[in-house]
């Protein structure tokens, strides 16, 4: 049977930070924030909030909305880079918060790319009959690696979780294709050192431009269909000009896109499950829509999947 995605849940930290609040904090203003990026406010995550906190209410939701329980959990995927500490990992803390005992727990470091690749590996270990369920979680708490006096970065990250609970789907709906891929040379245009990230603007943007149509197209023509029979898009939440490059050169309409960067900001592994969610709760994504999730990270990362939403 094949596999997809059964449930979804989100954590969306209390504190809403504005453009117009880092006005007052650094050297930038609405107006350059909205134009360059489409991002008009994001959230924070208070200080006794730390990674593992949001990993866990996104993931107890999901879990709850499958009806699945803790012990019948096999596996535990947490994609972040920027967990509580180094070890032990986040994986392992919600494992234990969960009382999913009988769970395997690993962490998965491929930056804004994460959730693609926890999502496709989870379909290989459901799919081989190795777990019934896998849980994979997308989480950042980004806030505690952004460096507030390089406007050109502190303005883009948001902290906030998405989670995923991965089981057998009935024929004909789940995952039909993906694509997983990294090009290590790009490493230094997005990286960390030391407390903070550090990122190559302008190399960045021309990588994800190309990265993310290539790859939304490679994933729809591997599941044997066109673009014309694509209901919806779900692309990484990193820049509107990177998303819209993506969905116009799959021709799709405005309302086809999911666009939840103007409140959110970029929370890396954690921007397409949290997106996902608004979209299927809003009711942009319906049972049997075909779609397309879409992500580049750093490393450099990507990944794609093309998919049949519903059980």
């Amino acid at each position: 049977m094949p596999a997809g995605i059964l449930s979804l849940g989100r954590y969306i930290p209390d504190t809403i930070v504005t453009n117009k609040d880092l006005e007052n904090r650094m050297d930038t203003s609405d107006e350059w924030i909205r134009t360059r990026t489409g991002i008009e406010e994001r959230r924070y995550a208070s200080d006794e909030i730390d990674t593992s906190d949001m990993a866990y209410s996104a993931a107890k939701e999901a879990m709850e909305r499958a009806g699945v329980k803790p012990e019948e959990i096999g596996l535990i995927l947490v994609a972040t880079v920027t967990p509580d500490k180094p070890f032990p990992t986040v994986s392992c803390m919600i494992q234990d918060r969960l009382g999913a005992k009988n769970a395997a727990a690993m962490d998965i470091s491929a930056a804004c790319s994460g959730f693609m690749y926890g999502v496709i590996t989870a379909k290989q270990f459901v799919e081989s009959g190795a777990y019934k369920y896998v849980l994979v979680v997308g989480v950042e708490k980004l806030t505690k690696i952004t460096n507030f006096e390089d406007r050109n970065t502190a303005v883009l990250f948001g902290d906030g979780a998405g989670a995923a609970v991965v089981g057998n789907v009935s024929e004909g709906k789940g995952i039909l294709s993906f694509e997983l891929g990294a090009d290590g040379s790009g490493g230094n245009e997005l990286y960390q050192d030391g407390p903070y990230l550090y990122m190559n603007g302008r190399e960045v943007f021309k990588f994800a431009v190309r990265q993310m149509g290539e790859s939304a197209e490679a994933v729809i023509a591997e599941a044997g269909l066109t673009k014309e029979e694509i209901d919806f898009l779900v692309p990484h939440q990193a820049n509107i000009r990177i998303m819209e490059s993506s969905r116009q050169r799959l021709n799709l309409p405005v309302e086809k896109m999911s666009k939840t960067i103007q409140r959110y900001g970029n929370t890396s592994a954690a921007s397409i499950p949290i997106s996902l969610y608004e979209d299927i709760e809003e009711g942009r994504v319906k049972d049997g829509d075909t779609i397309v999730l879409v992500g580049f990270g750093g490393g450099l990362t990507w990944g794609a999947i093309c998919m049949v939403w519903g059980n």
